[in-house]
């Protein structure tokens, strides 16, 4: 069981940029830890320093109490899966397995067994002697998950590792991956574009943007309470608006509406006067008729059926789009419909 501990680490590029900034994190032993962000935000950054693939500008690596910060990739003792598998097509499944066994020197016995082990912990039991172009490309991520495992790593490290699989063959594999990393007692880092990906594995989930974190949190807390109106547009895809606080209502200067102060939730203290950003998430939006006073006009630009409901966008007159969903009858594009919105979360600006 091994802990991860960054410390004020930052990577800076020739080019000036960073890509990290001051990070400050624990992930605790067996923990499952799922990076997620934008494009460029430094997810896979922050996952090849922990690997030692990339070297810190300052700061420090601790893993199992130890610091790493210096040393080799070869020697962290991490198993590491990629988006692609990268198996050696000209060696069976059990050479690329024992791969890592067989490059220290271990006795060729104690290799065959704790090979055996692995491919039966990923599905893979008989499997040993067949090439990889025998198997399919779930099969083939397995025997990656197999190698990274097979040494007994501190830490398992995925990056986007089951982001070229196919649903549902996807779905499965995320679920043995669970259930693996509990039963190997293994602490895991996993970068991951997919939000609802990282919802569904993690024990918690690190917001990131621009090499900084902004949120760190079990994923209930982190849908529950965004820390910042970045956070709650990219995990729950609010729609943030501008406004202001004047005489105890919070005053949208993007639409015709406003909100008393205890009709909110003010994650930040905001006082008279405050200039505010206003997240409004498609929970908190309700649907009515399209001219209806107490509601915001608005037009129905997609709709995508979601098993139980539908995830539709409506556009207003000044071009505001807003996320909700509808569980009656399937409706239009170009459908005219009224927006109520409640509850929103409400940010100091700037």
């Amino acid at each position: 069981m091994s802990s991860i501990k960054l410390r004020d680490v930052s990577v800076q590029f020739r080019d000036g940029t960073f890509g990290l900034e001051s990070i400050d994190i624990d992930v605790n032993p067996e923990e499952f830890v799922a990076l997620i962000g934008p494009s460029g935000s430094g997810k896979t950054t922050m996952l090849r320093t922990i690997a030692g693939f990339v070297q810190p500008t300052s700061g420090s690596v601790h893993i199992g109490g130890n610091d790493m910060t210096h040393v080799l990739p070869e020697n962290r003792r991490m198993g590491m899966v990629f988006q692609q598998h990268a198996v050696w097509p000209h060696m069976t499944v059990a050479k690329n397995v024992g791969y890592p066994l067989a490059r220290r020197g271990e006795k060729k016995a104690s290799i065959s067994s704790r090979v055996d082990r692995v491919l039966a912990l990923v599905g893979l039991d008989g499997f040993g002697s067949r090439k990889p172009a025998s198997l399919s490309g779930g099969q083939r991520q397995r025997v990656a998950l197999a190698r990274a495992i097979v040494a007994d790593p501190a830490v398992l490290l995925l990056d986007e590792a089951l982001s070229a699989l196919d649903e549902p063959l996807r779905d499965a594999l995320r679920r043995e991956l669970v259930a693996l990393t509990r039963r190997e007692g293994l602490t895991t880092v996993h970068v991951t574009h997919d939000r609802a990906e990282a919802m569904s594995i993690a024990d918690r989930i690190v917001v990131l943007d621009n090499g900084q974190i902004q949120q760190v949190a079990p994923p209930a807390e982190l849908l529950k309470t965004p820390a910042t109106a970045d956070v709650a547009r990219f995990i729950a895809d609010a729609t943030v608006l501008s406004g202001t606080v004047r005489h105890g209502r919070v005053e949208c200067t993007d639409l015709d509406y406003s909100w008393s102060l205890s009709a909110v939730r003010a994650v930040d203290s905001v006082v008279e006067g405050d200039s505010v950003d206003i997240a409004i998430t498609p929970d908190t939006i309700s649907i009515g008729p399209a001219h209806h006073p107490d509601y915001t006009f608005a037009e129905i630009t997609s709709v995508l059926y979601q098993v139980s409901s539908y995830s539709v966008t409506a556009k207003t007159p000044a071009g505001m789009s807003f996320r909700t969903s509808m569980d009656y009858s399937k409706p239009e594009i170009g459908e005219t419909i009224g927006l109520a919105f409640e509850n929103p979360f409400v940010y100091r600006a700037g």
